[in-house]
């Protein structure tokens, strides 16, 4: 498996190149990969059959510069915090492992190096529902999945430093859906590392999150390929730069 060190870039940069390499990975011009980057600036990604005005604030968003992008994935809103959230992302073939071919254990397999990491750092982390991530009982991570002929796109948050109060001001989060989580307020229901007590800048997070990836599968470092970034350009112009794909009802 290939491993793609850290990018840094616009959120229509990040989720072009997530689909280009499954688009690569499907034709065969390229291993199975995993990734990690961060968003610059902060940003909102928001599911593929969301409602950008029901689930994003977007005058809060446009006045603080938050861009809005829509992803090819599932799930729900999510905030990216350019400097307290790590993005990973992996392309893989369904016939990997065994557990790729049911969605539940499939999230788990894959999103598995996320837990790993957060108990090596002596938090109680584990798996709640579908795709979510807790430590000491609240969210830390989400992941969103989608598949296409027989490849898998996942990709998820790690949130070692959110500006939590951003999140509650670009989201908008329901409170039927803070209630059927137990919860009164996002403050309740999200957490990060520094919440927790463990204070890491966005390096020693990578570093946290690489190294546990490299123990989970075999994987070499490598670089994205010229094919890649062609269609990564391509997508951008054709959907992730493209209003008309970002603000769909």
């Amino acid at each position: 498996m290939r491993f793609i060190p850290l990018i840094v870039a616009k959120p229509e940069v990040q989720m072009a190149i997530d689909e280009a390499i499954m688009i690569a990975r499907i034709e065969g011009r390229v291993p199975d990969t995993v990734r990690l980057y961060t968003f610059s600036p902060s940003s909102v990604t928001i599911g593929r059959f969301q409602s950008v005005v029901h689930d994003v604030n977007l005058d809060e968003a446009r006045r603080l510069g938050i861009p809005v992008v829509r992803r090819i994935t599932g799930g729900g809103s999510v905030f990216h915090d350019e400097f307290g959230e790590i993005t990973y992302s992996v392309v893989v073939g369904e016939d990997l492992h065994p557990a790729l071919k049911n969605v539940e254990t499939s999230y788990r397999y894959l999103a598995g190096p996320l837990v790993d990491a957060l108990n090596d750092l002596g938090l109680k982390a584990g798996f709640s529902g579908l795709n979510d991530i807790v430590a000491n009982g609240k969210k830390i991570s989400g992941s969103a999945q989608t598949r296409r002929k027989g490849v898998i796109l996942q990709h998820g948050t790690f949130m070692y430093a959110t500006r939590v109060e951003l999140l509650g001001k670009v989201l908008r989060v329901s409170k039927a859906k803070l209630a059927d989580k137990g919860v009164s307020s996002i403050w309740e229901r999200v957490t990060t590392l520094e919440r927790e007590g463990i204070k890491l800048n966005r390096w020693e997070a990578y570093e946290l999150l690489k190294e546990s990836f490299f123990n989970a599968f075999e994987l070499e470092e490598g670089e994205l390929t010229d094919y890649e970034l062609e269609l990564a350009e391509e997508l951008i112009e054709k959907r992730y730069g493209n209003p008309e794909w970002n603000e769909m009802k």
